[in-house]
């Protein structure tokens, strides 16, 4: 991988130094008065492309925006109303939210001879209407619905039974697709992405804890055990893997396109669920992806297996990571990504689906921007957790770009060419359930933020597709949530006499495991998991066991100019420390049994960060001792690897 340095370096100098790209800071910054007039903006925004939708293409699923037409492109149940629900009750419209919420839970049905994408169906479809049950149902949110009798809720379980022969294989990874009437076609593709069988863990999780049962929060575990089962010896995963034999198809590791939002669910069902083998998994993982991956700033894909690289690309899917590292407390990698993927931004006007490293330009085949959010998503994550005004000001670039060159007459167009700004007519249904959505996030977080993220009842964590997933006692406290509600702990219902509840339980004894590092030159360790633990019984008072904080190790601590912790072994990280706020520490329980306390400190306003994320591990393999010939950049690429339409929009 050494080969890769010279030109990583000398792009980052371009990048420093060029006019194209951009600068640390801009001449003009953007004022609180200017973030009120940008939120009003993308406000309005919203509902161009929503009003668009409305009025010429519902109920079919997306908008055509240059000829103000609709077309079904999922499944044919409104797609878009479904994916913008919860950005309708973020931006407080309480007419259009219940009058949608409505219409769905009246004229929705899945019973439909549809064969439908299990990833996009379960992220857009299950997601939108499970984000859009948990604000109408709950008088806390203040967006309640009187009249909603949990209709949206009966929807999700149903679509999830109808999803659910898909994980009927023999490594528990999903097919990639399933019809709604039928099941799995006996003619259906084995080969699926990492990220399709990977990321259905919150959705499914969150939908397991509402209607307490298990199996929906249990089939999407075990495909994350099957792929994770199926590493290299380096803790990487590949992009694609055969369903039956859980054999690699393609070992191409990334952080990026058909990998990239598998890494995204490891931390984030850690963080709302609690469960530790999430948070042991992403530190593996995550630990991997820095080794072998990173290219400071740049991330580069290679051989699962030797680590090789083999594409030196940067695709407009990767732009996620920043954010996910500043969930993780790992700011100042994020910081300096960040910087070098907005630099293709402000080079193009928008980010192509492909910019080569090595040749410095748009990758041949893949010059379209089809209104992708990730970029956004960093953006506000890194303003929330740095409030550094460049990143307003990379907002209002964005903002400008999207305004002069995607505005179409009905809403917003794909690009095709970024190159010559050329449009296509097709609208996305996430351009209203993620990029809007953290655009306007940014800037009123910047003027004074009163909405149901930054200061609702409850913190939350987004989907990959926006979805606003609330960490409620009920779906984050699965053992202590009784305590909130009154004097009794009811979990008898009758579903629960012939399952159990597959949960985590408490690793008093397993901690050292846990938290320990990994070596590279080993194979990978017996996946041996724990039985499942059945709840059931009723008692008076509060439920047994620890309290959640007690349990993870989770304590909130008021701000501290204190910037780094001292007496820090050299195997440790050093702590990464953003002020603003509260933090919230993740702390290694070992570590203070033997008198050490591993932390990573965030200090920023409502954010949620695990300790050490990028764990130590031994590093016998050097890098150095690939083959040369397979760390050599060709100038131009022919081909491209295959990929997902739409993996971890």
């Amino acid at each position: 991988m050494e080969a890769v340095k010279p030109w990583i370096l000398l792009f980052s100098i371009l990048l420093l130094f060029s006019h194209i790209f951009i600068l640390t800071t801009l001449a003009e910054g953007v004022t609180p008065q200017e973030a009120k007039l940008l939120r009003d903006e993308v406000r309005g925004m919203f509902y161009h492309a929503f009003d668009g939708y409305m009025e010429n293409a519902f109920p079919l699923d997306e908008l055509r925006p240059l000829t103000c037409e609709g077309e079904d492109t999922l499944g044919g149940y409104a797609l878009t109303l479904i994916d913008s629900l919860d950005t309708l009750a973020l931006l407080g419209d309480r007419e259009r939210f219940a009058t949608s919420v409505e219409w769905i839970g009246k004229n929705l049905r899945f019973d439909i001879n549809k064969t439908v994408s299990v990833f996009e169906t379960t992220i857009r479809i299950l997601g939108g209407l499970l984000s859009g049950h948990l604000i109408a149902s709950d008088y806390a949110t203040g967006m309640k619905i009187p009249s909603y009798d949990n209709q949206l809720l009966h929807l999700c379980e149903d679509l999830a039974r109808r999803l659910l022969p898909a994980f009927d294989t023999p490594t528990g990874i999903p097919f990639g697709s399933v019809n709604l009437l039928h099941g799995v076609d006996e003619h259906e593709s084995k080969i699926t992405s990492t990220a399709g069988g990977g990321t259905l863990t919150l959705e499914f999780g969150v939908l397991s804890r509402l209607t307490n049962d298990p199996i929906f929060e249990q089939v999407t575990k075990n495909a994350v055990r099957g792929l994770w089962a199926r590493r290299s010896k380096l803790n990487l995963v590949g992009a694609h893997i055969n369903v039956f034999t859980g054999e690699w198809t393609q070992k191409d590791a990334g952080i990026g396109t058909s990998i990239d939002s598998f890494y995204e669910y490891l931390l984030k069902a850690y963080l709302l669920f609690g469960d530790e083998e999430y948070l042991f998994i992403f530190q593996e993982a995550y630990g991997a992806a820095m080794y072998y991956l990173y290219n400071d700033p740049w991330y580069v894909e290679v051989n699962m297996d030797s680590a090789a690289i083999v594409w030196p690309l940067f695709n407009s899917l990767q732009a996620f990571w920043p954010g996910l590292q500043v969930l993780a407390g790992d700011i100042d990698p994020a910081i300096r990504t960040h910087t070098a993927f907005f630099s293709v931004w402000k080079r193009y006007g928008f980010t192509p689906e492909g910019f080569n490293l090595a040749t410095l330009s748009v990758q041949h085949g893949q010059k379209s921007y089809p209104l992708r959010p990730e970029l956004m998503e960093s953006t506000y994550w890194l303003y929330k957790a740095t409030r550094n005004p460049r990143y307003l000001d990379a907002g209002r670039d964005m903002v400008t770009s999207l305004q002069y060159g995607a505005r179409c007459p009905c809403g917003y167009c794909h690009i095709s060419d970024v190159e010559f700004h050329k449009q296509e007519d097709h609208m996305e249904s996430f351009f209203l359930a993620e990029t809007v959505k953290y655009l306007w996030l940014l800037f009123d977080l910047a003027a004074g933020s009163d909405n149901l993220v930054e200061n609702g009842p409850y913190k939350y964590i987004f989907s990959t597709e926006g979805h606003l997933l609330p960490a409620t006692p009920q779906i984050s406290l699965i053992r202590e949530h009784c305590s909130y509600f009154g004097a009794y702990c009811n979990n008898d219902d009758s579903r629960q006499d012939s399952r159990t509840l597959d949960l985590s339980t408490d690793h008093q004894e397993n901690n050292s495991q846990l938290y320990r590092g990994w070596d590279p030159s080993s194979s990978p360790p017996d996946n041996t998991f724990r039985e499942p633990t059945s709840i059931s019984g009723s008692m008076k008072g509060l439920c047994p066991g620890l309290t959640h904080g007690q349990k993870f190790g989770i304590s909130y601590l008021a701000s501290t100019d204190k910037k780094t912790y001292e007496g820090e072994s050299t195997s440790q990280k050093e702590a990464t420390v953003v002020p603003t706020q509260y933090a919230v520490i993740v702390s290694n329980p070992d570590a203070e049994s033997t008198g050490q306390r591993e932390v990573t400190v965030v200090q920023s306003h409502s954010l949620v960060v695990v300790s050490n994320p990028e764990v130590e591990f031994s590093q016998p393999v050097d890098k150095n001792d690939h083959d040369k010939d397979q760390g050599l950049i060709e100038e131009e690429l022919e081909s491209d690897p295959s990929q997902d339409i739409d993996e971890g929009a």
